[in-house]
């Protein structure tokens, strides 16, 4: 008879469903609790970005079981599904509670709250991305009078902070960035600088949004795929961001500098300060220059090609955090997203710099 029971129950377990499970007697996965103030009656959790794009894939939660408020509901992903999800619950009500891009690698225990009615359909609504915080923001324009204005490239590290190149902001009077959602705000000086490291940190009040996180490990490794994202040659080509595929080349830059990664990632004027990050969407670098062709033909008579640096991320997260800012950090564990995903990660926290003199 024990025998027979042993089999039944491995019977039973074949047919369990292989992505997700309610039952806590599964692997180890992530655990969604219920604090939006009702009863829900469906739950979605897919992998970011999807839920942004209005992806939300089927329904976890069973018809004849609601989740209760205060409930738990145990998600255990596929072994190739990576770390970030988006989660939404919807309450018996309409309400919904949404989360985007939780790292349920390092919080297995995620709450969902602060119900509310959708503002459009699922469908319909674009991912997040860094803007201003409320309509009483100071916005600024730029002043089509200055006498002198450059670009460049930033990038959000925290809220109401964005990192950039000490190139990009020298000598500026006055530093305006462009959001992603198109709004413009002024840098509040001072900025924290590095000259010699060439980084910034820039003060940019009422700026929130979702900040890219610096990677702590693996190591980067030479023939590593790379993706720099930016606004080259602004007034040139069109105002949106360029997003361009590499490796990394070298552990060293220019002059054998160690603060510094070679870059195949195709960079230009403009690029400088952007993010360069790895396949999951998490800073390896920060975009900075690259090798002047005509200087180096000048010198031995042959023309380099697409030969860029960036600085290092350990470099600059070190810097961060000489300035007072502690900006999120993750390990890069698990599959590498698609170079689109990745683009579209690295766009909610890029914004465009104009330096005026």
């Amino acid at each position: 008879m024990r025998l027979l029971l042993i089999l039944l129950v491995l019977a039973l377990s074949a047919y369990a469903p292989a992505a997700f499970a309610q039952n806590a007697a599964e692997p180890p996965g992530f655990r969604v609790v219920n604090r939006a103030g009702g009863d829900a009656t469906q739950l979605f959790a897919v992998r970011s970005p999807r839920g942004g794009q209005g992806d939300w894939g089927g329904n976890l939660l069973r018809p004849d079981r609601p989740l209760t408020e205060g409930g738990g509901f145990r998600v255990n992903p596929a072994a190739d599904a990576g770390c970030r999800f988006d989660l939404r619950l919807v309450l018996a009500d309409g309400r919904e509670a949404v989360l985007r891009d939780q790292d349920i690698c390092v919080n297995r225990n995620i709450d969902l709250a602060n119900a509310g009615r959708p503002t459009a359909p699922a469908a319909a609504r674009p991912l997040p991305v860094a803007s201003p915080a409320s309509r009483e923001t100071p916005l600024a324009q730029p002043n089509q009078q200055a006498r002198q204005v450059s670009t460049g490239t930033g990038f959000l590290i925290a809220d109401e902070r964005v990192m950039t190149n000490h190139h990009v902001i020298d000598g500026c009077n006055r530093v305006l960035l462009r959001t992603p959602s198109g709004h413009w705000l002024a840098a509040s000086p001072p900025a924290r600088m590095d000259a010699a490291l060439d980084v910034a940190l820039l003060n940019v009040p009422g700026l929130v949004g979702p900040a890219l996180a610096f990677r702590t490990g693996p190591a980067v490794r030479r023939g590593e795929g790379v993706v720099a994202y930016g606004f080259p040659l602004a007034g040139l080509l069109s105002s949106d961001p360029k997003l361009t595929r590499g490796e990394v080349n070298g552990l060293r830059g220019i002059g054998d500098n160690p603060n510094q990664y070679q870059i195949s990632a195709e960079v230009q004027p403009g690029n400088s300060g952007g993010p360069l990050v790895d396949m999951q969407g998490h800073i390896v670098g920060v975009v900075v220059s690259k090798l002047n062709a005509q200087a180096v033909s000048r010198r031995t008579g042959d023309i380099a090609q697409n030969v860029n640096f960036a600085v290092q991320g350990q470099a600059a997260l070190a810097f961060a955090r000489r300035a007072g800012v502690q900006p999120r950090v993750v390990e890069s564990t698990g599959p590498e997203r698609s170079t689109a995903d990745v683009g579209e990660i690295t766009h909610r926290s890029t914004v465009f710099i104009r330096c005026e003199k």
